[in-house]
């Protein structure tokens, strides 16, 4: 399971907490995407949909989990090739001298010469080996198989991973530039007051005083204004980033991101759905069974293996005088001492099995956790949606009567630059929890380990 980190962006206001969003640490290939495409004049303008595409074509970490994905699929084959027929095919000629004394034949001094040759020699020929019966190879060949269903189910968690970090810095990116227009927003009702202020200064109506709160707050509304598009590009960037668009691509965001209710599940349903469908859960158990395959393969060593060994072709002085020649053995190996090999891999395989269980009793209790979160983060999310949602109303509605009575001179500007800060506030927390309860969503399908099916359905067609 990889290490969960908070990708969230911007502040977020005091009454919310951010759901756990799983993430890549730093460095790790998730954080990064391979360019490709060619650099439009025009911007792009990408859907959440068209960015989860692109993350699953172009994300690092994808592209390195499917290589991961075919390495087990040749250790599979390399273990494989130990129970396949061996076929190889030799042709050669050689001109050669033999000494006869040298092979044992006492022919010194009897007049035979003990020099024979030179002459030639032809061997066209082909070898078969076919291992019979080897319950190491067979084994070994199960747990090659179970390591690849891991490397299948990895590949699968690498997707969802990826989209949920897309479809987050997607939704981080239009919080961003929300907060940014709402931001420029605010500024052009700072410097709508400040107008106004200066007007009825000069009808001698307000102090001083309220002139300068006045244009206090206008600066502080340039401020936001210019923190919030400096965050807002920097979101864009690091979801580029991720999907791998051209480098110096400009895009925009599409903002119809439909208001998607809960899906409503038990809390057991929810466990008994991740333990089927999560991934890397499934990968915990494949990796549990390859483990206990190795062990017994490394048991297998002691026992007795049978293989047959053939070979058919020609030979003779030339290829023309060649005649055809064949060899079938059988052999049964037993193994009697092996320097301590086999306990030494047994061993091995027996510390590895019972790391393999662990991991998998830890990711079982993960699940559990995760999902206990994921609810308890859409319940909270949920209800604070609702809060901000009336309180921005609220803000509003005090931030008008505050500039009506200010304007007839009932009250000082004090009350005004109150209610600007108010509407502020409420705007942020609103973009907060909107941004939150979107987010929560995507957790949820993360933790039941239907993100790529479920994320996509969630944010851009409504389905449950």
């Amino acid at each position: 399971m990889l290490v969960l980190l908070a990708l969230l962006g911007g502040s977020a206001p005091a009454f919310a907490q951010a759901p756990a969003v799983p993430g890549p640490p730093a460095g790790s290939p998730f954080r990064g995407g391979v360019p490709e495409g060619t650099l439009s004049p025009e911007p792009l303008r990408l859907s959440v949909a068209d960015v989860i595409h692109r993350a699953l074509d172009h994300n690092l970490g994808v592209l390195t989990a499917s290589d991961g994905m075919e390495r087990a699929r040749g250790a599979r084959w390399r273990a494989l090739s130990d129970l396949l027929p061996n076929l190889n095919a030799s042709i050669g000629e050689s001109r050669q001298t033999r000494n006869l004394e040298a092979f044992g034949f006492p022919i010194r001094n009897s007049g035979f010469p003990t020099m024979v040759g030179p002459f030639n020699v032809f061997d066209a020929r082909l070898f078969l080996s076919q291992s019979v019966l080897d319950l190491r190879a067979m084994r070994d060949v199960r747990a090659e198989d179970h390591a690849l269903a891991a490397a299948r189910h990895e590949y699968r968690s690498a997707r969802d991973l990826v989209v949920l970090v897309s479809a987050n810095l997607y939704l981080q990116t239009i919080a961003a530039d929300a907060r940014l227009q709402s931001a420029r927003a605010q500024l052009d009702t700072a410097q709508a007051l400040f107008n106004q202020a200066q007007s009825l200064r000069q009808g001698g109506i307000i102090a001083g005083i309220d002139v300068v709160r006045q244009e206090v707050r206008l600066a502080t509304e340039r401020q936001r204004v210019t923190t919030a598009s400096g965050d807002f590009e920097k979101s864009k960037l690091a979801l580029a980033r991720v999907i791998g668009l051209p480098i110096g691509q400009e895009f925009l965001l599409s903002q119809d991101i439909p208001f998607i209710p809960p899906v409503q599940m038990t809390m057991q349903e929810a466990l008994d759905r991740a333990y089927r469908e999560r991934p890397d859960y499934l990968a915990a158990l494949e990796r549990v069974q390859a483990a206990e395959a190795r062990h017994s393969a490394a048991r297998a060593e002691a026992l007795p293996s049978v293989r047959l060994n053939a070979d058919y072709g020609a030979i003779g002085l030339t290829a023309g005088t060649a005649r055809p020649t064949f060899t079938v053995s059988g052999a049964v190996q037993v193994p009697v001492f092996q320097g301590g090999r086999l306990q030494g891999r047994l061993i091995e395989t027996e510390a590895d099995l019972r790391s393999r269980r662990a991991e998998a009793e830890d990711l079982k209790a993960e699940v559990y956790y995760d999902i206990r979160t994921a609810f308890l983060d859409l319940q909270t999310t949920s209800e604070q949606l609702q809060v901000a949602t009336r309180g921005r109303e609220l803000a509003q509605q005090q931030l008008q009567q505050s500039r009506d009575r200010f304007a007839a001179g009932v009250a000082a500007n004090v009350e005004v630059v109150q209610a600007q800060e108010a509407v502020a506030l409420a705007s942020e927390q609103y973009i907060s929890a909107l941004y939150l309860f979107n987010v929560s969503k995507a957790v949820l399908a993360r933790s039941l380990g239907t993100a790529e099916q479920a994320v996509e359905r969630y944010l851009t067609t409504g389905a449950p």
